[in-house]
């Protein structure tokens, strides 16, 4: 099994090296813009905000449920989180996210955390009543997940994740399911090399539906009378992703750690990225990270049509912890992610951990 799992592990990097030599973050980018319910690719979590999606590899607890859910198996027993996320701060669009874990067996973990992202209020206009007088309504996008991993080893962890998408207005809503799969593998001498597979947002297409589709006409040849017209909705697919992830850990006296990490992302709907980054742990008391995101144009204006994403490609984060007893934890999270406009997107977390 472990050989079978270091083949894995060789072939992945093989994957890495060749995908960023040749097509130089090319992903798919003339599918961009076509997949729904992309709030599934925004982290909710502070910590693992705080240097993006380099930490695919070694994240563990609740926030391993948006990451790479084989690292949830790291829970001891019970493990909670929430967190705000202001989103591209002066947008007004904020999410909250809540989850916890629970060992239910020496090798298996389970978990569920909701994720809601609040976009705000829209102005209501219609065609005879474009001047915005008509009031506001607010969407709701809200995602359930329940996990379960398992560990096969010290080495080996898998686990996959079950996630319920709902996205809705007073007149209208889309419901889907999608699934994630994650696998991590430890190694080394004191366990400090990390390599981490992730398949994130498979599942079947959604669909709109409700009044919100409907509008009345009033055909000629019936003078006086009106029928109520459908719209039909088009399917739409989910955002699909790969990460393939691997870090390493410097470990150094008197409980002093820094990692280098690093992920590669392809995107079925947008272009591949690389992201690298830094952990360093001042005996876990307090843990400071960064991390850099490479996409082809990202450097390029965002009006510019070589630029498609809003964000810069820096995080930074840092956390504070501090044991309450032998066996509990608590934990404080602050995350920064640069964004071109806007003010960047920042994340607060805590977290209890027994």
């Amino acid at each position: 099994m472990k050989k079978l799992f270091k083949s894995i592990v060789i072939v992945s990097l093989t994957i890495l090296v060749l995908g960023y030599s040749h097509t130089a973050f090319a992903g798919n980018k003339d599918r961009s813009g076509q997949a729904g319910a992309t709030e599934l690719l925004i982290n909710p979590w502070a910590a693992s905000a705080g240097w993006a999606n380099a930490g695919m590899s070694k994240i563990h607890g609740v926030e391993a449920m948006w990451g790479n859910v084989a690292g949830i198996t790291a829970t001891n027993s019970i493990d909670l989180n929430f967190s705000y996320t202001n989103w591209l701060k002066g947008s007004e669009v904020n999410a909250y996210s809540f989850g916890f874990l629970a060992r239910v067996s020496e090798t298996v973990v389970a978990g569920l955390y909701v994720m809601s992202f609040s976009p705000g209020e829209i102005y209501r206009t219609t065609e005879d009543n474009p001047d915005l007088t008509l009031g506001t309504f607010k969407p709701s996008l809200m995602n359930i997940n329940v996990a379960v991993a398992k560990s096969f080893s010290n080495s080996i962890h898998a686990g996959f994740v079950l996630k319920i998408i709902s996205e809705s207005i007073s007149d209208m809503i889309g419901t889907g399911v999608a699934l994630d799969a994650g696998i991590q593998y430890v190694t080394g001498i004191t366990d400090n090399i990390h390599f981490g597979i992730t398949l994130k947002n498979i599942g079947p297409t959604m669909k709109y539906s409700g009044d919100g589709l409907t509008f009345k006409a009033q055909p000629g040849s019936f003078w006086g009378s009106s029928l109520t017209v459908i719209h039909r909705a088009d399917q739409f697919e989910l955002p699909t992703q790969l990460n393939i992830a691997a870090a390493y850990d410097f470990n150094f006296a008197n409980g002093y750690r820094l990692t280098a990490a690093g992920n590669f992302t392809s995107n079925s709907f947008s272009k591949d990225q690389v992201t690298l980054g830094l952990e360093g742990s001042l005996k876990d008391y307090l843990v400071l990270r960064a991390s850099y995101t490479l996409e082809q144009g990202i450097w390029s204006d965002i009006e510019l049509d070589e630029c498609t994403n809003v964000n810069r490609g820096l995080a930074v984060g840092a956390s504070v912890q501090a044991p309450l007893s032998e066996n509990m934890k608590v934990a404080i999270d602050y995350s920064f992610q640069q964004t071109a406009h806007w003010n960047g997107t920042h994340t607060v977390g805590a977290r209890i951990i027994f």
